[in-house]
């Protein structure tokens, strides 16, 4: 009886910090739909800073792009600034890209 009431606690337990912990992992994350005021590409080529203005709010972010998919698509000129953008991001201090796609497709 002792090792049922020990197992369903020890259960209980690792159940909430499992869910504390995945809450705390998606707090640091931005999310943002609106268009691209300016980009700036990176004298290496290896980064590149956008500012967003949200669509909703009319707040400007600037965000630090580093994915060469998307810095392929800065020097095509696939994307180019007045483009409707979704963006989500790192809240690490530099706002670090995890996503940046147009909303109307490539």
């Amino acid at each position: 009886m002792k090792s049922k009431i020990s197992s369903l606690i020890l259960a209980a337990v690792l159940g909430l910090s499992g869910a504390t912990f995945s809450a705390s992992a998606f707090a640091d994350e931005g999310k943002m739909v609106g268009p691209v005021t300016k980009i700036t590409l990176a004298a290496d080529g290896k980064s590149a800073t956008a500012i967003m203005k949200d669509a909703k709010s009319g707040e400007s972010t600037t965000l630090t792009v580093t994915d060469a998919l998307t810095l392929d698509k800065f020097k095509d000129k696939r994307i180019v600034e007045g483009d409707e953008i979704r963006a989500r991001w790192e809240k690490d201090g530099k706002n670090t890209s995890k996503s940046f796609k147009k909303t109307a497709g490539c």
